[in-house]
Formats: structure tokens, sequence, C-alpha cells
């Protein structure tokens, strides 16, 4: 099959709609079940980029959550603790496969960003990991392959309308890529940077001390930003994303942003949210929205007489901005990555509130000494790569 007709293109006005390849050659995707659209395709193709080169840099399987042509969270598969199984809602499904884990941690990090996602695996998909994507609310799936097993359970989504997609692992795109915009052909070089070793051996801080797991969440952080919108941001810790900032106008709002994140994901393992008791039969996206909601400052859409007692068993106490903090000041080891470099060390300041202590960076901003040195102040490594990972 060298094209497949789309239903519409980005909108429903915008017809007609195809994928195809200009040399005729034939596509390396297959559709196992469902009618992906034009979106959906971008997703799944972005995606499965972003965990190939996961799976590639760390050697274990990878997960990504897609949405709008940006991944919500990505993931590569260790095992999950107690605490991470029950808040990714995951804790009644027994001990779960790596990829399952992959999947997990990378729909976890940020549920109301993954609601409804689109989701790349780079392994041949397994029973765990389709019952995992069977009980939330998504479009669709890339991976090499599926178990019989697991495409029979990923067909019964969706009353049977699941978009299940299967690419060719072997297939190489062309060196030179383009698109068109307002009928102008873009040509570039496809940006096939090996994120390795060698590339994070440029530590410029006083710190030199990177240990291995943060070598690899550094890998993480680099790969996920390479197919994240721009200007964009990643926090990672132990293997997955835990916030991400895309397609923000300013470098310190991404920081903002995927710092808030990247405090949610924490604030949710708090004793607090932990004993949270919700009503009988209320679903997980409900449920993830009544958290997010009870998280901030607008806590009393949740708290009010007349609205707590649709969602909770029993009123929860209000959480304080001065407990949300001390929670938050637990949280450490985090490692923060920018796909361009960091103009003031203001971004620096920011993610310190979230528990930065490695970060990795192009470097090459005019103020780098001042950006050095916020990082010594806090005790924090830093590595320059020297090179911009910006996606459009």
């Amino acid at each position: 099959m060298n094209e497949i007709q789309l239903k519409y293109g980005c909108n429903p006005n915008q017809k007609p709609s195809r994928i195809y390849r200009e040399d005729g050659k034939e596509l390396p995707v297959t559709v196992l079940n469902g009618k992906p659209g034009y979106i959906n395709f971008l997703d799944a193709l972005n995606g499965w980029q972003l965990v190939k080169e996961l799976k590639e840099a760390t050697g274990l399987p990878a997960a990504t959550s897609f949405k709008h042509v940006s991944p919500a969270g990505a993931a590569v598969g260790l095992p999950l603790s107690d605490t991470l199984a029950k808040i990714y809602w995951v804790d009644d499904l027994g001990k779960l496969s790596p990829l399952a884990c992959a999947y997990a941690r990378a729909r976890g990090a940020d549920r109301m960003s993954s609601f409804g996602d689109f989701i790349a695996l780079s392994d041949v998909c397994d029973e765990d990991t389709a019952r995992l994507i069977k009980r939330e609310v998504s479009d669709g799936v890339i991976a090499p392959g599926y178990t019989q097993e697991a495409l029979e359970i990923l067909k019964q989504k969706k009353k049977g309308n699941y978009n299940v997609i299967q690419i060719d692992p072997s297939y190489r795109p062309a060196l030179l890529e383009r698109k068109e915009v307002y009928g102008i052909t873009f040509e570039q070089g496809r940006n096939e940077l090996c994120i390795d070793g060698e590339l994070l051996s440029n530590v410029v801080t006083g710190n030199r001390e990177i240990p291995a797991e943060a070598i690899t969440d550094m890998k993480i952080a680099l790969i996920t930003l390479k197919y994240t919108q721009s200007n964009s941001v990643c926090y990672v810790k132990d293997g997955q994303a835990i916030g991400i900032g895309a397609g923000q106008q300013s470098r310190i709002h991404c920081t903002r942003l995927a710092g808030n994140k990247a405090d949610n994901w924490f604030l949710r393992q708090s004793p607090k949210v932990l004993s949270l008791q919700f009503v009988e039969g209320l679903g997980r996206a409900d449920r993830d929205n009544a958290i997010d909601v009870y998280m901030s400052e607008d806590s009393m859409d949740v708290l009010a007489d007349g609205a707590w007692e649709r969602v909770f068993r029993v009123k929860p106490p209000v959480f304080t901005r001065e407990e949300k903090r001390a929670w938050l000041d637990k949280m450490e080891n985090v490692t923060l990555g920018s796909d361009a470099f960091f103009p003031f060390s203001d971004n620096i300041d920011r993610a310190r509130r979230s528990g930065v202590k490695y970060v990795v960076q192009p470097g090459g901003s005019v103020r780098d000494d001042a950006v050095i040195e916020a990082c010594d102040r806090y005790g924090m490594a830093m590595v320059f790569t020297g090179i911009r990972l910006f996606h459009h």
C-alpha cells in the first residue's frame, strides 16, 4: 500500500486528505484496526521516532503518550513502586510487563494532558500493555507488532473502532525531508543526532558528579525534547518525563509550565492526596480532574459544601500552600533538559524549586556564566551539549 486516504486533514473542512510516499514506494505502516486520521498519523510517526530512539539509547522498552504533535509523557520500562502504581491507577493490575510499566509511566505523569492520547510503543505490544490501554481514553496506538492476545483486546476498544497501527521497524526515511507551507516547499536534512554518552561529556559546573541514572534521565530528556514542539523544556526523574513544557514563546514560561507539571506529579504522591476517599463508581478521569483541582489554588471548587459530596465520601482537609511547599521540598535528584540555551538564570532558580539536581542544555548564551553560577550556588551539575534541538 503506497497511500492511505484519510477522512479529512487537521480540521473537517480540509479535504481531500491522504498520506503517501512521493517516491511511490510502499508505506511502512499498516492499519490493523480503525481509521486513523491526519493528526493521529502525525502523533503516531513522531511518537514512534521518540520511543525507537529511547530504546536504542537506554536498551529498555519505551513508551510515549502524544497529544497534538507533542509528548504529554515519555518513559522507559522500569518497575513501578507501590506509590506510582497507585497514582497511575494500575495497582489493581498486579505485576506488569516492562513495556506496560513504560506506558503506565508515560500516561501517568501528566494524566490531564494524556487524556485522549495517541500511544507509541518501542516493542511488540503484549497483553499487559493492551489491558492497560483498553481501560484508558485514547485515540490509538502504534507499535512494531502485537501479540494475538493484545490485538484482540485492542480491537474491542471504542466499539471495535480503536486505531491500531503497525510500523515496520526496519524502515529508514530519506536523509532529506520536505514539507509544504503556503504553497512553498521547505527542505532540510533530517535530525539524525545520536544522543549518547559522548554528547553528555562536557560538564561545566563545579559539581561534576553525575550518576549513571542521571545520565539515562538526560538522554530521556533530550530525546523527548527532540520530538516536542519548541520552545520546550523537560523534567525527568527515575526514567520518566514528569513535566513537559511545549511550544512556549518564552523559555522561562516553558520552565515554569513544565515545573508546575512536575510539582503536580510529586504532590500526587503526598499522604494528603493518597488518602483521598472518592465516591463509589467515580471514573479515573473524574478522579484525575478532582485531584488536579484539589491540589490547585482553586481547591474550593471541589471542597465547597454541595460540591465535595459529588466527589468524595469524606470531605478532605484543605491542602494548604505551606503543606504543599513542605512536601515539594522533599523532591530531589530531578533532571532538567532544554532544547536551546537558557538565556537567564531565572530558569535555574525555578528549576531548583522542583528538586532539579542535574541540567542538560546546549549552552551558547552570552549569559552562560550567570547560569553556571546559579547552578554552582545550588550544587547542581550541568552539561553543555553544544547542540540545539528545535522541532517544528
